[in-house]
């Protein structure tokens, strides 16, 4: 969900009210901390998902879908009567007008990508649907230009050209491709991007600025009214009421909670780190995300899906950043890591100023973090690539095989 972080003055006639415990402890946590648990509730959220609609036999994405917005609708409406969490919505100019013209269309945009993205697990796996969601700046820069908010350059173009380049070719080296999960997938791309391009040109040229969980508790309700209509004409006919006790209430809950953790967690993270750092982790985040649920599910990944997704994040980094950010991060890293094996002494020039650009402790620890994933994914893949059948070599269990010996094969 998309979220602004607006900087608010304050007056010197005003005597700045005492900080709360809660703000206090939130300030004297490390940024790293806000970094993990975006991370980890975002991708537990997904996994989760999958696991119940997929895995343990939930088949009710439409429903499930409908229960998190209720239970959205619930807490928000708690949090705002007992917490502060919810001040920001008193920045909000709501108005009947305002909220039928822009909050009910968001609203019900942001329900149907809500509903494909959940549909999407009955037919793709996880792994396949993070590489088709790499393709998600290519639908938000279109719309964006069919909207007029965005003005068409040969440099975007470049850009978005070899996103697409990459994600076509891990379409195309998936093994178990399904036409309706890939629509599935694209449609929720394509509602998402134009969620966020309306929450530009209705709410944010207006002044109006929501973080995640302001935007959930305007939006919810009218999700969740949607879902519902939507339920009862799509799985309300087939939904037996013992697949609820299957799965476990308590379960439900906890899937509940979990979804709804990740709007809070964004909502801590929002100030807290620098663009190029939300950049980078977004896609650590996502390049993780395949690793896990390959391990999870055993999903066979080829060699050129591997190659296609590659090329797809490359183009979306250089998107992201821009060209001349990433070649002035390489140099600083590139000098920095010269220097780190030389181990020589800094010099300094005529100014007195060192020579040596040294990279932050936390550009050095994403570095490290990076390379570290780089080596895992590429173990695993190699080694779901080496098992896949349409790979030339023997499979790892014929490796194990002796030859026959009076008729038997032993292991």
């Amino acid at each position: 969900m998309a979220a602004d972080d607006s900087n608010h003055g304050e007056s010197a006639d005003i005597e700045k009210p005492l900080p709360s415990i809660a703000a206090a402890w939130r300030s004297s946590l490390h940024p790293i901390f806000y970094i993990s648990s975006w991370i980890y509730f975002s991708n537990i959220t997904i996994l989760f998902n999958k696991w119940l609609i997929d895995s343990r036999g939930f088949r009710y994405p439409v429903i499930l879908t409908c229960w998190h917005l209720i239970f959205a609708t619930i807490a928000t409406q708690l949090l705002a009567r007992t917490t502060t969490l919810l001040d920001g919505r008193k920045s909000v100019t709501m108005s009947g007008r305002l909220y039928l013209r822009a909050i009910v269309p968001i609203g019900l945009l942001y329900s149907a990508s809500l509903v494909c993205s959940n549909m999407v697990y009955l037919y793709l796996s996880v792994a396949f649907i993070q590489m088709l969601k790499a393709a998600a700046p290519v639908a938000v820069l279109f719309v964006a230009w069919a909207w007029g908010v965005e003005h068409p350059s040969l440099q975007k173009l470049l850009n978005i050209l070899v996103i697409v380049a990459g994600v076509a070719l891990a379409s195309y080296g998936e093994i178990a491709f399904s036409w309706a999960g890939f629509l599935y997938q694209l449609g929720g791309i394509i509602f998402e991007a134009m969620r966020l391009v309306l929450i530009q040109v209705l709410l944010s040229e207006d002044g109006q600025k929501m973080d995640p969980l302001v935007s959930l508790y305007y939006y919810a309700p009218v999700c969740a009214v949607m879902n519902i209509l939507i339920a009862l004409a799509t799985e309300a006919s087939h939904f037996d009421t013992a697949d609820l006790a299957k799965v476990g209430y308590l379960t439900l809950l906890l899937n509940a909670m979990v979804a709804f953790l990740l709007n809070v967690s964004s909502v801590f993270l929002i100030g807290k780190t620098s663009s190029l750092v939300m950049t980078l982790t977004g896609i650590f985040k996502n390049i993780l995300l395949v690793i896990v649920s390959v391990m999870i599910w055993h999903t066979s990944i080829t060699s050129l899906q591997f190659l296609g997704y590659g090329i797809a994040l490359f183009g979306l980094v250089v998107y992201s950043l821009g060209w001349e950010q990433m070649t002035q991060t390489s140099a600083v890293a590139c000098i920095y890591l010269k220097s780190f094996v030389s181990s020589s002494p800094t010099t300094e020039d005529e100014k007195g100023k060192p020579t040596t650009t040294s990279l932050p402790p936390a550009m050095r620890r994403a570095l490290v973090l990076a390379l570290a994933l780089v080596v895992i994914m590429a173990l695993v893949v190699g080694g779901s690539w080496y098992n896949d059948p349409v790979h030339d070599g023997p499979p790892v269990d014929k490796l194990l095989e002796v030859p026959p010996v009076g008729g038997q094969t032993r292991r």
